[in-house]
């Protein structure tokens, strides 16, 4: 055979390995930091199954906010025997490459999972769902992982990130003994909830189809990932970089711009942010870019390092914060001609910023994309779309971003501040490829989303490469929360257009501050419906519910909603609530009503004062059959005993005394005492004060 012919075949090997998903290749893919900013080699669609709630249809039929997401399945199959229910099943050649679940039952996450792979009627893959996503069945930590380990582990989120390619199809189904029957696509039994993301490859693909023996095969190579993952390997230090300084003290309305020319990318910015009020900072420097004189990334600068306004320690595959708020992003941002990066300054305090980028070479072609990030905040959102006396009112879909070109995106965060104590985040991410009518991502809850599970209970975690929750202080209570998902191979592709919403689902009626940002590239062109939102950046950073509720007295009426209320049991049932109360009118149509005190709790309500002074304070009070007898204190002083038995529903105003009230912050307790009946339902419309 001729040398030439032997190098003809070699090349022609080469190619065809290269056109080929195999295990490796994803694995390699996966911890390749450069490949994320250029267009995928091998295209892909991708796409999401689930187990969202089958009642919701469209946005203008009912049940779209329908937020039963457990025990819903394609259909029911008997397998040898066996009855099994199908939570996937996709025609390939594709790859799975993110599994979320968890449960809830006495034999939860022990149910069988099973995957077949290409038509094969026998499971490659068999085992208990805690074994494949968390355990040690396939791999370990962090491609199989669970969040929070603070929490129990029946009650965490399950996370699979092992990629299990194949060449035609993809079947995976859950079996448990537990589950006692199959209707209308859903099952009797263990709650089962799910988030399957798949890729799905252009006919013709060569795709390796994933068996375990691979897992042997390719043992050194899933070693020298998980330790990369684990060590979030930067790679660094095979490249040349250049540094240039952005240390400096920036006064109001004053900015810090660094240029870059030439073929580069930026790969590294450290920073650290020096004021007297550090949260406000966080939100006031805002992080620009423009790259080859277009516009991408307008930014807090919090948010843009992942957290948010308060420094929160997190370590993830793009971003890392310290205790001491020193804060390190790697995403790749690369260029064909120029670059400006700059930080201004928008509040009223001068700021001192601490920090450098780092830049490389980079070799820009017809695949490269630029580099950006989409911030805006809801501020003061009411939780509750239509909300009146007869109408119990709705969630609401927010949007995180719509892109317009062609690119991929790449992860989110969601910073914000919740003023009720019940959980915020029932509500799913709906995502819009290319112009669907219908989202090919429909989830299961915000949590779902960001790989966690159940609420609050989940804790926090920050730790992860793709996932992280570092402030869960305000899941079930007054309080910050931020979350961040940073993708990997669950990366969105797409050709024209996406749009990302998520439902803002409150277990409350209630305000709240919700601010997500968005990580995306695109081809040169591309566009963002988020451009700037300076009245959002502007807004006063929440540190405590009075910072948003509208905390406001109008003509010496102070409406109950609009003050910040909780109560001395602790609101363990979570009873608290804002509503209507039927055809009864109320000022501003709604109450606040609290059903599960007993004898010796207290609900109690914060207002202010603009002056000190001797005032009369009458109340409008809801009434009714199981309403109770309550102690009445102002400030700590006893002033009335009321009570708002009656046998039937309405209102009832109270003239509760002379009273004196102090300039700024006054307190309005409510103790529940004894009464005749087993309930003592507490109702209150609005207060009133007159010199």
């Amino acid at each position: 055979m001729s040398v030439v012919l032997c190098l003809l075949l070699l090349f022609l090997f080469d190619a065809c390995q290269a056109n080929t998903v195999t295990l490796e290749t994803l694995l390699d893919e996966m911890v390749n930091r450069e490949k994320i900013a250029r267009l995928p080699e091998i295209p892909f669609s991708l796409k999401q199954f689930s187990s969202y709630d089958r009642r919701a249809i469209a946005p203008d039929q009912p049940g779209w906010f329908a937020n039963s997401d457990s025990k819903w399945f394609i259909r029911e199959e008997i397998n040898q025997g066996r009855k099994e229910y199908v939570m996937m099943d996709a025609e390939g050649p594709g790859a799975v490459v993110r599994i979320w679940m968890t449960f809830a039952s006495e034999n939860s996450g022990k149910g069988i999972l099973r995957f077949y792979f290409d038509g094969n009627p026998e499971p490659v893959i068999e085992g208990t769902a805690f074994d494949i996503l968390s355990g040690n069945l396939l791999v370990g930590e962090p491609l199989a992982s669970s969040v929070s380990d603070l929490s129990p582990y029946d009650k965490r989120g399950h996370n699979l990130y092992l990629p299990l390619p194949y060449a035609k199809s993809c079947k995976i189904t859950y079996q448990n003994e537990s589950i006692t029957a199959f209707e209308n696509n859903r099952i009797n039994g263990e709650s089962v909830y799910y988030n399957i993301n798949y890729r799905t490859y252009e006919s013709g693909t060569t795709v390796e189809t994933f068996h375990p023996e691979q897992l042997q095969k390719a043992k050194d190579k899933i070693t020298e990932v998980q330790e990369k993952l684990q060590n979030r390997y930067r790679g660094l230090d095979k490249i040349n970089l250049s540094f240039k300084d952005i240390t400096c003290d920036l006064s109001p309305k004053g900015e810090k711009s660094i240029q870059i020319q030439g073929g580069k990318a930026i790969r590294h910015i450290r920073l650290s942010i020096k004021a007297d009020r550090l949260p406000e900072a966080l939100r006031t420097i805002i992080v620009k870019a423009e790259f080859d004189n277009e516009k991408t990334i307008w930014c807090p600068v919090g948010d843009f390092f992942g957290t948010g306004y308060q420094i929160r320690p997190l370590n993830t595959w793009y971003a890392h914060v310290e205790e001491d708020g020193t804060m390190d992003v790697y995403w790749i941002m690369p260029f064909e001609k120029s670059a400006n990066l700059s930080f201004s300054n928008i509040g009223d305090q001068t700021v001192k910023i601490i920090g450098e980028i780092g830049f490389g070479d980079w070799e820009w072609d017809n695949k490269s994309m630029h580099f950006g990030v989409s911030w805006h905040q809801y501020t003061g959102i009411f939780t509750r779309k239509g909300l009146t006396a007869n109408n119990p009112g709705e969630p609401l879909d927010l949007n995180y971003v719509a892109l317009s070109g062609k690119g991929i995106f790449v992860g989110d965060g969601l910073t914000l501040f919740n003023t009720s104590y019940m959980w915020w985040g029932e509500g799913d991410e709906k995502i819009y490829v290319d112009n669907e009518t219908f989202p090919s991502h429909f989830g299961t809850g915000t949590e779902d989303y960001y790989g966690y599970a159940w609420g609050g209970r989940s804790n926090r975690f920050s730790n992860h490469p793709f996932i992280a929750q570092p402030d869960e202080s305000g899941d079930w209570k007054p309080g910050y929360v931020v979350n961040l998902r940073h993708r990997s191979l669950d990366i969105i592709p797409f050709e024209d257009h996406l749009k990302v919403d998520m439902e803002l689902w409150h277990w409350h009626s209630t305000w709240v501050n919700y601010a997500p940002t968005t990580f995306w590239y695109m081809r040169p062109g591309g566009k963002s419906n988020q451009v700037t939102d300076v009245k959002g950046a502007l807004a006063k950073v929440a540190l405590q519910s009075t910072d948003i509720i509208p905390n406001q007295m109008v003509n010496g009426i102070m409406e109950a909603e609009y003050m910040t209320f909780h109560n001395s049991c602790g609101n363990k049932r979570g009873s608290m609530s804002i509503n209507p109360f039927g055809n009864i009118t109320l000022g501003n149509n709604l109450q606040v009503m609290w059903s599960d005190g007993m004898p010796g709790d207290s609900i109690f309500f914060a207002f202010q004062s603009l002056q000190a002074g001797n005032y009369n304070l009458t109340a409008d009070f809801t009434v009714g059959p199981k309403f109770g007898n309550f102690s009445v204190f102002l400030n700590n002083r006893h002033i009335k005993d009321i009570t708002l038995f009656d046998q039937k529903m309405g209102t009832k105003k109270v003239h509760l005394g002379n009273i004196n009230l102090k300039k700024g912050d006054n307190i309005l307790l409510f103790t529940v005492n004894p009464s005749d009946g087993n309930e003592h339902i507490f109702g209150i419309d609005r207060i009133q004060v007159n010199k």
